[in-house]
């Protein structure tokens, strides 16, 4: 995948990107570093390939602060966005990438307290370091954003369901976020290749994503998808603060 930001677009400012040692927030990483960023890496429990990562960036001539946080708790999130401002003094691109709630033995309600509670709480713990003209993009997937209207498969609804929760309760923060100068903005995709989610779904649902590259024509794999996330932060925000990734002809708009 081609870089998708202009060089030194991102030059002086820091990003951080939840959930960002693999997958699509890796790659968003990538992505904000060539084009100049220096970067905050946050992982959960995957701290080798958290500091191989930065040491990519590090090859850049970029600096990268990897910051070790569970997301659900909010003295680990305090803790994590004290580093960076000691770090880096403030911020300017915030991606809430990090999600979940297939895991097992997690608890009943941790899909929402993931996709809802601590996403609203890290929003709202990192907007005091968020400069002027920041950007935050909040990451979700056409199964969730369109969960209102349209079915999904039933492995994946309590998940969808959360994160739809998630982008409702940061689209009422968007008046305060607005008023601080910052700009929000929605990414949504269909499932992604190769993503966790994806071999997840496959798992309990044999099939499943072959059926839905089928409907869809085709499916973003994960480095296509990070350079959306990536643009996302640096485009112009529309109007819906909504960026609708791939195939949505099967999904019914609200």
């Amino acid at each position: 995948m081609s870089q998708p930001l202009p060089a030194e677009s991102l030059t002086g400012k820091v990003a951080l990107v939840t959930g960002s040692s693999r997958g699509i927030g890796a790659d968003t990483i990538r992505y904000f570093a060539e084009a100049g960023a220096d970067v905050v890496i946050n992982f959960r429990n995957k701290a080798p390939r958290a500091e191989k990562l930065a040491a990519e960036v590090r090859e850049l001539g970029r600096r990268a602060l990897v910051v070790g946080a569970d997301l659900t708790d909010p003295a680990s999130v305090a803790d994590m966005f004290a580093a960076v401002k000691a770090e880096f003094g403030g911020l300017d691109v915030l991606v809430l990438n990090a999600s979940g709630g297939m895991e097992a033995n997690m608890g009943e309600d941790y899909a929402l307290r993931l996709n809802r509670d601590a996403q609203v709480n890290v929003l709202q713990t990192a907007l005091p370091l968020l400069r002027e003209g920041g950007r935050i993009v909040f990451v979700t997937s056409h199964q969730a954003h369109f969960i209102r209207t349209t079915p999904t498969m039933p492995e994946y609804e309590p998940v969808a369901l959360s994160k739809r929760a998630g982008e409702d309760a940061l689209r009422e923060l968007i008046p305060s976020i607005e008023a601080q100068g910052i700009q929000f903005v929605v990414v949504s995709g269909d499932m992604i290749e190769g993503t966790i989610t994806a071999t997840l779904l496959e798992r309990a649902n044999p099939g499943a994503i072959s059926q839905r590259r089928e409907s869809a024509g085709r499916l973003y794999n994960v480095s296509e998808f990070a350079a959306e996330v990536a643009q996302a932060a640096v485009d112009p925000v529309p109007a819906d603060n909504t960026r609708l990734i791939g195939d949505v002809s099967g999904f019914v708009a609200e």
